[in-house]
């Protein structure tokens, strides 16, 4: 990967920054940004397979399942 030679210079120019640093916490964070993206993807893709229950629905299911 390159860095454009201006970009380059301004880095020099500032070397009191640990640029190691700074680029390991950039890619952390999207890392984690896409994580977090993926995660939304596969939850959407669950919540589109589910089939809706009716309204009480849950509740019948309890009862029926502590009576037994």
């Amino acid at each position: 990967m390159r860095i454009p030679r201006e970009l380059k210079e301004k880095v020099r120019r500032r070397s009191d920054i640990n640029w190691s640093e700074v680029i390991r916490d950039a890619i952390a964070k999207r890392i984690e940004v896409e994580e977090r993206l993926e995660a939304a993807r596969r939850i959407d893709e669950v919540k589109q397979r589910m089939i809706p229950v009716e309204k009480g629905q849950l509740d019948r299911w309890i009862r029926e399942d502590r009576e037994r």
